[in-house]
Parts: C-alpha cells; structure tokens; sequence
C-alpha cells in the first residue's frame, strides 16, 4: 500500500540525490501553505466565535497559541515524512488539530459551564463540532490507504491528535459540571505513558496494530462527547465516564505487559 512518491515524480536520468532533495523542499512548500492556511481558519472562526458568543480576544489567542503549538511539531515532524507532498489524508487531521485549538481555547471560559442545560444552544453546538471532529478521525486513514500516502508519520500525526482531544473534551467535561477533576485521568494516560517509556525504554518499544486499540480510543472520545449533552445529567456523565476510563485502563495495562515480555534490546541490557 506504500507507494514511493520519489520514484513517482521523478523523470528519466533525474539523480536521486537532487530529486531527493527536490521532494524535501515542495514538501517544505506545501507543509507550509496548508499549515498558514489552518491557522488563520482557526483565527478568523476564533475571532468570529468570540465576537458571537462574548468570550473576548483572549479565546483567539489561546487557540492561535494552541494551534502554533501543534503546528510546529507538525513543522519539526515533516522531515520523517516520506512522500514529497503533506497529502490528503494529514490535510484531514491538520483540519481536526485546528479544530481541537478551538475547543482547547475554551477552557477557562465561559463556555461550556454548568449547568449544561442553561445554555442548551450552545452545548448542542459543542457537541456537534466535536462530532464532527471525531468523524473526520475515521476519514483520514481511509484517504491515506486511497491515495498511497500511508505513513509513519500520519500515523504518529493522528494519533497525537486523537491524544490532545481527548484531554481537551476531559477539561470541558469538568468544567461543565458534569464529571469531577478524576476524569483528566484519561487524557493525560497516554502523556504519563510516554513519561514512563523515558525511564523504561522498553515501554518504548514497537506495538503490533490493535483493533482493540483504536476501538477503545473511539470509545473514549466518543463518551466523552456523550458527556457534553445537555440531556445527560452528571450522575449519568460520571458512570459513563467511569466506565470508559477503566477500559483505557486495562487497555494500556495489555500493552504494558505485552511491551514488558518482549525480549530487551541490547540498548536496555
């Protein structure tokens, strides 16, 4: 399913070298353009929303400053990107980071806030961009496979996104009102795993691909959405969320034991 985009583009006698660098630096180019051209949607749909909901210019700062923040490590990763274009399917997770800046900016506002169905309107409203958001999840892999431009990267690039989101719909959950501060537990799971992988190395080993893996992230994030509807009472909110955060539990618990009996490298002996 890998395609080699070097030898795709490249004509008859090109040297692999100049080509090579060539691919480097449209890559460059067009990382650049669609990076500018995300964040200024977030800017101009910040700017916008804050102007509609009364939330101020310090929500488009703090989304432009989120969104910086994942786009400069999207900058730094791209020289791990193997093909000479960012492609459709990283395109689609670029629009889902921005998307994730806005709601991250929320946080400390006054939106969301509880009791949630004080301000049904703009809940629902939440609810549905975040929706939204977690569909184009299942929409980026698909291109990816399609165009021929899977790849480490975008995989790292998704799954990165799909880490800040779930922290950022756990804050909004506990500032709704309707789950208390325990459920952070869930966005900042994978970051404390990455933590421990420092001082164990073989937590940083490979992991086959797990259909277990991706239906529990689905999952996560998924109730956690359902815990931003108006209609869902706290007491709702907090066993649903319970439960989801005990199958994320067990879940890096399996790949931490399954990481823990593989056999060490000579780098941990």
């Amino acid at each position: 399913m890998l395609q080699d985009m070097k030898t795709a583009v490249s004509p008859p006698g090109t040297p692999p070298l100049r080509q090579d660098i060539a691919d480097r630096r449209g890559l460059a180019r067009d990382a650049a353009r669609d990076l500018a051209a995300v964040g200024s949607l977030v800017l101009l749909v910040a700017l916008g929303l804050g102007a509609a909901a009364g939330l101020g210019l310090d929500h488009a700062l703090k989304a432009l400053l989120v969104y910086s923040a994942g786009a400069w490590l999207v900058w730094r990763g791209r020289l791990d990107h193997p093909h000479a274009r960012l492609g459709p399917a990283n395109r689609v997770t670029l629009a889902r980071l921005g998307s994730v800046a806005l709601m991250a900016a929320l946080v400390g506002e006054s939106l969301p806030r509880a009791p949630l169905d004080s301000m049904p309107a703009a809940a629902w409203c939440l609810v549905i961009v975040a929706s939204l958001t977690a569909l184009l999840d299942a929409a980026d892999g698909a291109l990816a496979r399609r165009s021929g431009m899977a790849s480490a990267f975008g995989a790292r690039f998704d799954m990165e996104t799909d880490a800040a989101f779930t922290l950022v719909l756990c804050a909004l959950v506990v500032q709704a009102g309707q789950v208390g501060p325990w459920i952070l537990a869930s966005g900042l799971m994978r970051y404390a795993f990455m933590a421990a992988a420092l001082a164990w190395r073989r937590l940083g080993g490979p992991l086959p691909p797990s259909k277990r893996r991706q239906t529990v992230c689905v999952v996560q994030i998924a109730t956690l959405i359902v815990c931003l509807a108006p209609i869902v009472p706290p007491w709702l909110a907090g066993g649903l969320a319970a439960i989801s955060l005990a199958v994320l539990t067990l879940s890096f618990a399996i790949d931490v034991r399954t990481l823990a009996r593989q056999r060490p490298t000579p780098s941990e002996t």
